[in-house]
């Protein structure tokens, strides 16, 4: 098929042929950021397939999959999808998707993009003579265990190969999925270190069904850390982000702490939120629809990205009381891939 010609303010801008082959050939990232751009928006990904959930699914093809990063307790990630169905509101994850020249609100929930060759270019990598087979985090920018995972099963090609050369890794997931590989984890965590991160930052139904509408319940998944834990995998909660003012009430930390110790957690993190550019407009959006009386002192708190230091020190001291209280000091706790410290979670479109 020939080339494409989309004109935009009278430039011709061309799109890679491919992007419109019916062959088996899938666009790069790049490529569908330059035809999202050309096409004036989501609605010019023809080829995406809206599923019963409503949202769209693109496939594309990646040219790594090990992605490097700095300045965290691992220095690779990778991540089948971008974009999440699961939605949630602080996730800073959603800064991600304008590099597709989409928007952080809605389309980071409703059009995900899918890495359908990122088993085979990973196991490439794996056989590289310059592999030095170090700590891998699975699923730091956005969920490797969202819904779609069921069909795909991405990740679990990709856990298969981590098992086939012994490679050291980090999951972190708010999906309770993550317990239909509790089989391959359990055989890698026989040949090396394995941590499976389960996210729950809060078993409030109410605090949950407001910053999470797209995941499980917060029990389903303290039932799933449990069943891990009970397979012999190193399995814990990241009760990250904190939200203040919503899930931050010392009442709620502490049921909280209590229901993680109770499904037999092996370890416990947590962090207060923060917001980055993109993710920061659509929280203070959906903050003033939902709790319009905090937005004055979230612009007060979050004068940067950070709380400040006393105020994430407050909170820090209250939950490593309830930790101790309910028998999950610090000496259960390792480094773990906690995403919310990430910075550099998925790679450049040229990826």
């Amino acid at each position: 098929m020939g080339e494409y010609q989309a004109k935009d303010n009278g430039i011709a801008m061309e799109i890679a042929p491919l992007l419109f082959d019916l062959g088996t050939s899938k666009p790069t990232s790049r490529q569908i950021a330059e035809l999202v751009k050309a096409g004036g928006g989501a609605d010019a990904l023809t080829e995406a397939v809206r599923r019963a959930d409503a949202a769209r699914y693109q496939e594309i093809r990646c040219r790594s999959a090990l992605n490097a990063c700095k300045g965290m307790p691992f220095d690779w990630t990778l991540n089948p999808y971008r974009g999440c169905t699961h939605g949630c509101h602080y996730c800073y994850a959603r800064r991600y998707h304008s590099q597709f020249e989409l928007g952080a609100d809605d389309e980071f929930a409703s059009v995900i993009f899918v890495k359908t060759n990122v088993v085979q270019v990973l196991r490439r990598e794996l056989q590289r003579p310059s592999w030095s087979n170090e700590l891998v985090a699975l699923g730091t920018a956005t969920d490797c265990y969202q819904p779609i995972e069921g069909f795909y099963k991405l990740t679990r090609g990709v856990l298969e190969a981590f098992c086939d050369f012994s490679t050291p890794t980090g999951v972190v997931t708010k999906g309770p999925m993550v317990v239909r590989d509790k089989d391959v984890l359990a055989d890698l965590s026989a040949k090396t270190d394995v941590t499976v991160c389960i996210s729950v930052p809060c078993v409030d139904e109410e605090v949950w069904r407001a910053l999470e509408p797209g995941t499980a319940p917060p029990l389903q998944r303290l039932r799933a850390v449990k069943e891990l834990v009970d397979c012999g995998i190193r399995a814990g909660v990241l009760m990250s982000p904190i939200v203040p003012g919503i899930s931050s009430k010392p009442a709620l930390i502490e049921r909280t702490v209590k229901a993680i110790a109770a499904h037999g957690a092996r370890f416990i993190g947590s962090n207060v939120m923060h917001l980055e550019q993109g993710t920061r407009d659509h929280f203070m959006r959906w903050l003033g629809e939902e709790y319009p009386h905090l937005v004055d002192g979230y612009q007060r708190l979050y004068a940067s990205k950070y709380p400040p230091k006393g105020y994430r020190d407050e909170v820090k001291n209250v939950i490593g009381l309830l930790k101790a209280r309910y028998g999950l000091g610090d000496r259960f706790i390792q480094q773990s891939p906690d995403p919310s410290r990430q910075s550099a979670a998925d790679p450049p479109l040229q990826r």
